[in-house]
């Protein structure tokens, strides 16, 4: 009982702590505007009028002093940044004709790698750990056995995902297709020629106009990535719209050799892809979702490990596979170190700043070995949504940040139901929460991403309004079965 009553007035010690400091100037003022208020109702009405008629304000000032405050007004407006919306997305739902179940998992796998065994039971046991769900989806060309993944059946993979996605999204938004002025595709591993923004400009018939992007090769992160330069865009075009397709495309990626670092992609990765619209039009202020605060990037690529601990190569039969390295948890780690030492001033309440630096500064003067403060990021956001890279993955994060089992839900969730879909992760987390009729108007959220490079990037977003719980999209026909419980271990 003594306990319990020293650890209940600890919180109220620490809550009385934190309200001190973040309002301190607040608290402040308080006495001061008493001040001021009571000694200008002693001074009563003439003696006001009496000081201020002894002001002598002369035509010449006062002009002067307007256009001066007009000058810096104007001056300040024009050189501020510009709001960026997002307005919404739509997050795909593959077909229930692609789903893969445990069973025909390692039925294929037994089947492809029947002359290997050990490689067999290494999949399943991956898969037994793995975090996902018997509802995760893999293209049409990877259920043949053998897999046949040909140029022809990528193409299809990426056109089913991105137009399904864009269907949804301009049907949601109202947006028709030659209102769009940005548009900026990230898929890491599949880039053919002529590129998939092409492709999409090529369906819609979009403007000639249109500003094109498309990004390979940045990994996991490349989302974040995509609204960085979505943002760069909007800041020197005003009144655009911004659409960004973020997918990968697992046809031409399944890794069909022995190798067990180039294996573990396979069990991972499932198709998805998500469609988001962005804005900097201050009509779309009302209607949309969201507002960005903060994006930051950290690239770790001048450090030769974390360069190479996720890799595209060839294993010595000459497959082609993603290999990733046994140090990827430690590098993600270090990169979630640095970026998150970015991101705390700009988000963090004072308190928690307070007491970093001064962890901090006693480490540094008095003694190394002191145990380094971890900044309470439950202050700073309402919702979280982290990298669905792995059970792993989220397990760090979790551990990292000390965060509840709560915050990592939507992750977790995100997982189990869709598997790994790469970049696009992080639409299906936010979407799990808009579905749970969680996401209030003024609640914040930190999106954090990892990438080969190796890159973490983060995004804070702001919530505009009260969303309602959606009718329809990828959560519509399972979001009342979640949250569910995962098991450390799922035997097959």
């Amino acid at each position: 009982m003594s306990d319990f009553s020293s650890s209940v007035k600890l919180k109220y010690v620490k809550l009385g702590y934190q309200y001190l400091i973040n309002n301190f100037l607040t608290l402040l003022l308080i006495p001061v505007i008493a001040t001021v208020a009571i000694e200008l109702l002693r001074m009563g009405q003439e003696e006001i009028l009496s000081v201020l008629n002894s002001l002598h304000f002369e035509l010449l000032h006062i002009l002067c002093s307007s256009f001066l405050i007009i000058f810096v007004s104007t001056v300040y407006f024009m050189s501020k940044p510009r709001t960026v919306y997002l307005v919404d997305y739509s997050c795909y739902k593959p077909p229930v004709t692609c789903r893969v179940p445990f069973s025909s998992f390692m039925e294929h796998s037994r089947l492809i790698l029947k002359d290997n065994p050990k490689s067999v039971e290494f999949q399943m046991r991956i898969l037994e750990r793995s975090g996902l769900g018997e509802e995760t989806c893999l293209p049409p060309a990877i259920h043949y056995i053998p897999p046949t993944p040909t140029m022809e059946s990528a193409r299809n993979e990426a056109q089913m995902v991105i137009f399904t996605a864009m269907e949804d999204l301009f049907k949601n938004t109202g947006l028709k297709p030659k209102d769009i002025d940005i548009l900026i595709v990230n898929c890491s591993l599949f880039s053919p020629t002529p590129s998939l923004s092409a492709m999409i400009i090529n369906k819609y018939k979009l403007r000639s106009n249109i500003k094109s992007y498309n990004l390979s090769g940045m990994g996991c992160s490349a989302s974040l990535i995509s609204v960085d330069v979505a943002r760069d865009l909007l800041q020197v075009h005003p009144n655009s719209n911004a659409i960004i397709i973020s997918t990968e495309i697992i046809t031409p990626n399944y890794y069909k050799g022995n190798e067990r670092a180039m294996l573990l992609p396979n069990c991972l990765f499932r198709m998805g892809g998500a469609a988001i619209l962005l804005s900097n039009r201050r009509s779309d202020r009302w209607r949309a979702k969201y507002k960005l605060c903060h994006l930051v990037r950290t690239h770790r690529g001048a450090d030769d490990k974390s360069y190479n601990c996720v890799m595209e190569q060839e294993d010595k039969n000459g497959n082609v596979g993603i290999n990733l390295s046994k140090d990827l948890m430690t590098i993600a780690g270090e990169a979630l170190k640095a970026n998150i030492t970015t991101i705390g001033p700009l988000v963090l309440p004072a308190s928690e700043q307070l007491l970093f630096l001064s962890s901090l500064i006693g480490r540094k003067i008095f003694n190394p070995k002191w145990k380094p403060y971890i900044p309470d990021f439950k202050q700073a956001f309402e919702h979280f949504c982290i990298h669905a890279g792995g059970r792993a993955v989220i397990d760090e994060l979790q551990k990292n940040l000390q965060l509840s089992g709560e915050h990592v839900e939507a992750s977790r969730m995100t997982l189990h139901r869709f598997g790994n879909t790469s970049s696009s992760s992080l639409w299906y987390e936010l979407s799990y929460i808009e579905a749970q009729g969680r996401m209030k108007r003024n609640d914040r959220v930190w999106q954090i991403a990892f990438g080969s490079g190796f890159k973490c990037n983060s995004a804070v977003w702001k919530c505009n309004r009260t969303i309602k719980t959606p009718t329809d999209g990828a959560w519509s026909d399972c979001i009342e079965r979640y949250p569910v419980f995962i098991p450390e271990v799922v035997k097959l």
